[in-house]
């Protein structure tokens, strides 16, 4: 009989730990998602463009896709890119595209490429439009951009001028967070 005893209360015991009255986990795999629209501009560049691309405008909107692990960290991320340029003269062979980490008015190196490669955006009639997603961001870039994206800006290169044809700063975004499937 004491036996049965101990045998019951130690089940029930068993059982109210393992019951759904204790906290929860926090969830992992949460996505969030920080959209930024940047207008770019020939005037923004340092120094600004003076020469045949000085028309050249356009607009950049830069979707960024941060997963984050039970502690919070980011564990991995991804930016999409949907680039417009106008003003352009006609046939100009668009380089490259990259963010910058630097405020207005300094020039600093690549922080994170958009994958285009030469050509790759084809400038007809002065204008046109690319998307590259998918490419991934390194994990304490994508904390730097979330933390102070002003303080990083956007530009596209052309072959007249390498280092920046049109640029312009990153705005504040309201991110979406959704759970990852």
């Amino acid at each position: 009989m004491f036996r049965s005893s101990v045998f019951i209360v130690s089940l029930g015991l068993f059982a109210v730990a393992c019951g759904g009255s204790s906290p929860a986990e926090p969830s992992s795999g949460t996505t969030t998602v920080s959209t930024y629209t940047v207008s770019l501009l020939a005037a923004n560049e340092v120094p600004a463009i003076t020469n045949a691309d000085a028309g050249g405008g356009g607009t950049a909107t830069i979707t960024l896709n941060v997963t984050r692990d039970n502690s919070g960290s980011i564990s991995s991320a991804t930016a999409d890119f949907q680039i417009n340029v106008t003003g352009f003269p006609a046939g100009t062979l668009v380089t490259d595209a990259h963010i910058h980490n630097a405020g207005a008015g300094v020039n600093a190196g690549v922080f994170v490429s958009a994958g285009l490669t030469s050509g790759e955006l084809v400038v007809t009639n002065g204008g046109g439009t690319i998307t590259k997603k998918a490419i991934s961001v390194p994990a304490d870039r994508a904390a730097a951009i979330l933390g102070n994206p002003t303080g990083h800006y956007f530009n596209v290169h052309t072959s007249l001028n390498p280092a920046g044809a049109i640029r312009g700063q990153l705005s504040a975004a309201s991110p979406a967070s959704s759970p990852s499937l």
